[in-house]
């Protein structure tokens, strides 16, 4: 299962081998700077649109790897069986967002703070 966890300055998606596949992509790691926003989903799979990239998708089941939409690029780590999760805008990175599913998002955002507060 996708992780996604604040290392120091920076923001790390980190990937099971099997994810790292599917989404045919390694371990993310952005600047914590960069982060404008930490929201929870109650729909991930719905919120990840545009032309798949690189990574596997059945629409409505599953999404993995890089997404490409009128509203920028984003990668996406939801699984059928986790249709809540979390989205981190960003800015100045290669992303624009990143949608990862999860039991409890409201866990994880806890333990994000954004930069504007700190």
């Amino acid at each position: 299962m996708a992780e996604l966890v604040r290392e120091e300055q920076e923001l790390v998606v980190k990937l099971s081998a099997l994810e790292r596949v599917e989404a045919v992509h390694g371990e993310i790691r952005v600047p914590w700077s960069a982060v404008q926003s930490v929201t929870v989903l109650d729909d991930a799979i719905h919120a990840v649109h545009g032309l798949k990239l690189p990574g596997s998708r059945i629409p409505g089941v599953f999404a993995m790897g890089t997404f490409q939409s009128a509203t920028g690029k984003v990668f996406a780590v939801v699984h059928h069986q986790t249709r809540r999760g979390v989205m981190v805008t960003l800015t100045g990175t290669t992303y624009d967002a990143i949608i990862i599913g999860m039991e409890d998002p409201e866990a994880v955002v806890a333990t994000l703070t954004p930069r504007q507060t700190e």
